[in-house]
């Protein structure tokens, strides 16, 4: 990012002495920001067409009642079990469930929830072998797409769960739960998640005899084509943990519960409609992390799931539970749901920006793309939110956001090119010296004159109309810009920043080439929008000789 608007300027001028009509920016592209391989692992892509529909409905006159039966005696039938589990009075005081009490109910349980999933029509591969608690004491299990991924949990031999605590409540499936020993986890609570890392720890680490602890590091429901970030809670105790994929290879997917696609109650009833399921539960070896993996979770983490996805042969994205937020609150703003995408773990952390900060951009992104059924800002509607005409500066910015070339904006982009353009050229001493350019007169205030003879020079445009743009920042409709007015629109929309210190640089150069003149060089001709004319200010004067006062000097992005 060190240096953007001189590189910027550099290329403008370059341009310019090659005398070629516009003005490219040949910034370098990050890799790093690249779009993911999977652009929405939240979305179901494999719907079930007329005929496999048609197929289910026929199936489902006899399998549907009988599978429903069986399943609802099989829960009757494990319920006195799990009554016995949670009858135990210490259990309530963090105390593991221990002797013939557990022995009984996790062997009857187990037993149970094979019958189970067999009267739901699965048919269970199982390769590898659990490991036991001296060996591991966490199953980590992805990808995570379905709630019939509760499977793993019975072939693991029952471990202890991650639950919220809500689920306590839900008739008989409650009770069965609480017989697993769950770590709970409550949205009311502000701690929750510290808590819950805590107990994971406090577990895993204990002597007491607590059972092994199974975990979804996904956090959320995918459709398996990728793994997403996986969440450190799992990781943090630095403990083996033993990973566990999941496969569902069934020419008809009725199995996966996304975050668009089918409902619960769909997904359930087109599985128990079909005539079986095929689900593959393969128990990889127990990773053992290094003194480094340990030290750091993220590492550790990582490194699971790279061994996960090898063994799917499936990538990874830097996707999240907070992406999913994004998508929901991109749908509710007449979006398309796909926009909130922008990998958030990794933007996150490499442009320093928070759930708050991103939610906000979002808004904006939605106000300047409302007019666009795809979710995606062109260079009209950019021009129309910067209430600016279409020209080749403002050209040249819109291709500085647009880091793929289709000539349309994304949110993703809409981001990065905030954070990495426009934010950090939008500092205090930028907005004060740009006060200082308009204010030609030196009288603490910014006359409409005095701001349209900048604007006018600045694009390359005489006859252009600033009138709207004006009264936009004048909030006291006193037809006179103060400081305070004018750096809190600047703040407000950063977008401008960067076609301030890009005018400045390119100043900087004129005043520089002239320089070379006054030293017999010969005088390169320099089409800047044909020509930089700007206003005389005491930021750049023009025809000056020696233009190198501190008032002058750029700041480094």
């Amino acid at each position: 990012m060190t240096l953007l608007c001189t590189e910027a300027a550099a290329a403008a001028a370059e341009s310019g002495m090659m005398a070629q009509p516009q003005r490219v920016f040949t910034l370098p592209r990050q890799h790093s920001f690249s779009p993911p391989q999977v652009l929405n692992p939240f979305v179901q892509e494999r719907r079930l067409d007329a005929k496999d529909k048609y197929r289910a409905a026929l199936f489902g006159l006899l399998l549907l009642p009988l599978r429903a039966l069986a399943m609802l005696l099989i829960l009757l039938t494990a319920w006195p079990f799990a009554v016995l589990a949670t009858s135990c009075s210490c259990r309530k005081a963090g105390v593991p469930l221990t002797g013939w009490k557990r022995s009984v109910s996790n062997t009857s349980l187990r037993f149970l929830g094979r019958a189970l999933f067999f009267a739901m029509g699965f048919h269970v591969k199982v390769r590898g072998k659990p490991s036991s608690s001296s060996e591991a004491a966490i199953f980590a299990v992805a990808p995570h797409s379905s709630f019939f991924d509760g499977i793993a949990c019975v072939l693991a031999g029952l471990p202890s769960i991650v639950s919220r605590a809500e689920n306590l409540n839900a008739p008989i499936l409650g009770r069965i739960l609480q017989a697993l020993q769950p770590i709970l986890v409550s949205r009311l609570d502000p701690d929750s998640r510290s808590n819950t890392i805590n107990e994971i720890s406090r577990r895993t680490t204990s002597e007491e005899g607590w059972p092994q602890i199974l975990v979804f590091p996904e956090g959320t429901c995918t459709n398996r084509s990728c793994l997403i970030t996986f969440k450190q809670g799992a990781f943090i105790p630095g403990v083996p943990v033993q990973p566990v994929v999941i496969r569902y290879p069934n020419k008809r997917d009725t199995v996966t519960w996304t975050w668009q696609g089918n409902t619960f109650l769909e997904a359930l009833v087109l599985t128990l409609c079909q005539l079986y399921t095929n689900v593959e539960v393969e128990f990889l070896p127990v990773y053992i992390p290094t003194c480094e993996e340990k030290k750091s979770p993220i590492l550790f983490a990582n490194k699971v799931r790279y061994k996960m996805a090898c063994a799917l042969d499936v990538p990874v994205t830097d996707h999240t539970y907070e992406d999913c937020r994004l998508m929901i609150s991109a749908g509710q703003l007449t979006l398309p749901m796909e926009a909130g995408l922008v990998e958030f773990t990794k933007i996150s952390k490499k442009l320093n920006l928070n759930w708050g900060n991103i939610r906000d951009q979002l808004d904006q992104f939605a106000a300047i793309a409302s007019a666009s059924k795809g979710g995606r800002i062109r260079i009209d509607e950019f021009a129309s939110h910067l209430k600016l005409p279409v020209s080749d500066v403002l050209e040249e910015l819109f291709t500085l956001f647009d880091r793929n070339g289709d000539g349309t904006i994304d949110f993703r982009e809409y981001v990065i090119g905030l954070s990495v353009l426009c934010n950090p050229a939008n500092t205090e001493e930028t907005i004060y010296m740009a006060f200082k350019l308009f204010d030609l007169d030196d009288d603490g205030v910014i006359t409409e004159n005095e701001f349209a003879s900048v604007v006018q020079s600045s694009l390359g445009l005489p006859d252009l109309d600033v009138s709207k743009l004006f009264k936009e920042i004048d909030a006291d409709k006193t037809n006179k810009l103060s400081y305070e007015e004018f750096k809190d629109f600047a703040l407000k929309h950063p977008e401008y920043a960067k076609l301030f210190t890009t005018y400045l640089e390119l100043q900087r150069c004129q005043v520089e080439m002239q320089s070379e003149v006054n030293d017999n060089t010969p005088p390169p001709k320099t089409p800047i929008s044909k020509k930089i004319s700007g206003p005389k200010n005491k930021i750049y004067p023009q025809n000056s000789e020696d233009d190198n006062s501190g008032a002058s000097d750029k700041k480094d992005d």
